[in-house]
């Protein structure tokens, strides 16, 4: 079974060890053609609390961790420089 990898920008680090992702879908309407911006957000473990606001990351799905967390990170592609 193939491993679902995904790419978002975190945009809360609130949490203890969790961050949330925001990942973007881009779809043109089935009639009207117009793109479309679909938002969903994931709860993501973030073991070392690592991960900042803003920074875009590459997450994969896990077992359950908690009752909505069922995401972690690889990895940290860039974060904004200042």
């Amino acid at each position: 079974m193939a491993v679902k990898e995904r790419v978002g920008v975190v945009v809360s680090d609130k949490m203890e060890k969790t961050i949330v992702v925001a990942i973007e879908n881009r779809a043109p309407h089935p009639k009207y053609k117009k793109v479309m911006v679909r938002t969903k957000r994931y709860k993501v473990h973030d073991e070392e609390n690592r991960c900042k606001v803003g920074d875009r990351v590459r997450i994969q799905e896990t077992r359950p961790l908690s009752r909505t967390k069922r995401w972690t990170v690889i990895e940290v592609l860039n974060a904004p420089s200042l």
